[in-house]
């Protein structure tokens, strides 16, 4: 550890012992309680991995004693015990240096989950479609929600457009490396002479913005209400339920009109907007910071191509990681952790080497 970092890490104890004497005294109100306990959850991993390092190191410190003494099975056991502390010491060091690393804050929130049909035609919203169930059955595994905000279905089967709401527990996280273009390779079922067809789709996924995040003033609104049309409207097209809504000062637009209710569509696009928004922030401050330095996994470039899914070699391909996975199956069926993990640890192992340099 370096005189910063030790530096550093006193001052997360300090601070990490000053919230539990608060929260301890048992006289904050409810909301001070919550934001108080938050940061202290923050703090609690470093401080216990500066801890586990400190214990490992003065474990060391007393073997190696060990080693000098004049009995041979005393020393060879302690030279033992001193090459598992080694290992030991390793890992809690990259624990540590890991909880020290700056957190994405928005890591832990909820995601608005994105997919396009991009070329391709047909076969390309079938992919599109598949992209949306391996989310959904991910997304069920980890103990998520997914709600449907709108979907625009393909003729064939899949979707051109589907846009959800996936809630939980560190839900951005472990998504927020899909964003990007992925390509299929397969032969689709209308193909009759068993040609290989290559077509793509698009997956961005976005931080859901709270409405304390983004402040949207009524005045900066247009907002149109409209009778719904196309696929899925026929049942509500009696009334006009169907919401459009522009936010003037940046042109962006949203249109819903999933629901029935009026109400509901307006509150769901507002949801949209927000989130976009709160988006749109998040990248100009990534590109004041950013600088020249590139993250190889993180960079969430939408028209980049970041994985093929090869059917007739039955494997999945992630290009910015150079991982092939022949389980091409058990992915589309929602067994993601591998490549999702494989994921997270590029990105980890990148970021301490920048923290390094």
């Amino acid at each position: 550890m370096t005189a910063i970092s030790l530096d550093r890490i006193r001052q997360i104890e300090a601070r990490r012992d000053e919230l539990a004497a608060q929260m301890a005294t048992g006289d904050l109100p409810g909301d001070r309680f919550v934001a108080v306990s938050k940061e202290y959850a923050e703090l609690e991993p470093v401080a216990q991995a500066a801890a586990e390092v400190r214990r490992l190191r003065q474990e060391a410190e007393s073997l190696a004693h060990m080693t000098g003494d004049g009995d041979a099975e005393l020393r060879a056991m302690a030279e033992e015990e001193l090459r598992e502390n080694k290992a030991a010491l390793e890992a809690a060091d990259r624990r540590l240096a890991l909880a020290l690393l700056p957190r994405d804050a928005a890591d832990e929130r909820s995601a608005m989950l994105e997919v396009r049909a991009g070329t391709g035609g047909d076969e390309a919203a079938l992919f599109a479609g598949d992209l949306f169930r391996m989310y959904q059955r991910y997304a069920e595994g980890q103990g998520w929600r997914v709600e449907l905000i709108s979907g625009s279905d393909s003729d064939a089967g899949g979707y051109k457009e589907v846009v959800a709401s996936v809630t939980g527990q560190g839900v951005f996280a472990k998504l927020k490396f899909e964003s990007g273009v992925h390509r299929v390779q397969r032969v689709p079922v209308t193909e009759s002479g068993g040609r290989i067809h290559t077509s793509a789709a698009t997956v961005a996924v976005l931080p859901e913005a709270e409405e304390v995040d983004v402040q949207i003033d009524d005045k900066d609104l247009r907002i149109d209400i409209y009778r719904s049309s196309g696929p899925g409207g026929q049942s509500v097209n009696t009334t006009d339920s169907a919401v459009r809504i522009v936010h003037i000062p940046t042109g962006l637009t949203v249109i819903q009109q999933d629901e029935k209710s009026q109400h509901k569509n307006k509150a769901k696009a507002l949801k949209v907007l927000r989130t976009r928004l709160y988006e749109m922030e998040r990248e100009r401050l990534h590109a004041e910071r950013a600088g020249a330095r590139k993250s190889m996994v993180g960079s969430g470039d939408r028209s980049e191509r970041i994985r093929t899914y090869n059917f007739p070699q039955g494997r999945v391909t992630d290009h910015r990681i150079n991982l092939t996975l022949h389980r091409l199956p058990e992915i589309l069926q929602g067994d993601m952790n591998e490549l999702i993990g494989a994921l997270i640890a590029e990105d980890e192992a990148e970021r301490l080497a920048t923290l390094d340099g």
